[in-house]
């Protein structure tokens, strides 16, 4: 294939790629940044700024120079980030799993799928009892918890994703607010 038909194939191909084409698909995507919080920087939020400005002049100490506490803060804010991210992480987690009727996306489809093929003509005969605790019937112990992680694998890894990023902002300030500490310890002026 010559480079210029490669070239006008990959724009053909990138202009049929532009996103959501219906406004549901639309508006679920625009939604998608907002799910969980985890990439609103801390400042948008006045409370976890306080925090962050309390944990900053905890690590910086009194009577430090503004350049250690301005790298307290960015120790402060990935701190806080990887909170925030921890316990979004606990939230899913939990109330996945103290939801008495949680069931599996599959398993759901499944139950619509056998009550809509007994709702047609010359359906098979089934007790009511039976169709019930059929319906009804939800993962529990262990199977439940690994359903839960099974359905919730996307969102976990998503906020393993930010936990990791966090977790590498706060090594990198705090390497660099050793760094500011040393320098400053060494060359007292």
């Amino acid at each position: 294939m010559t480079i210029e038909r490669k070239i006008a194939s990959n724009r053909a191909n990138a202009r049929a790629s532009t996103g959501p084409k219906t406004v549901g698909g639309r508006l679920r995507t625009k939604r998608n940044a907002l799910r969980h919080g985890l990439t609103l920087p801390v400042a948008s939020n006045r409370a976890l700024s306080e925090e962050v400005e309390a944990l900053a002049r905890e690590i910086a100490q009194p009577h430090s120079t503004a350049e250690i506490r301005e790298l307290a803060r960015r120790v402060a804010e990935a701190q806080i980030d990887l909170h925030r991210t921890r316990y979004a992480r606990h939230d899913l987690l939990s109330h996945a799993l103290s939801n008495p009727s949680y069931d599996s996306r599959a398993s759901m489809r499944e139950k619509g799928a056998v009550l809509n093929s007994l709702l047609r003509e010359n359906a098979p005969f089934v007790p009511w009892s039976v169709l019930v605790n059929y319906v009804t019937s939800t993962p529990e112990g262990p199977h439940k918890l690994a359903t839960i992680l099974a359905e919730e694998v996307k969102h976990l890894a998503a906020m393993d994703r930010y936990e990791r990023r966090a977790r590498s902002r706060r090594g990198t300030a705090l390497r660099a607010l050793d760094e500011a500490r040393w320098r400053l310890f060494s060359n007292p002026d």
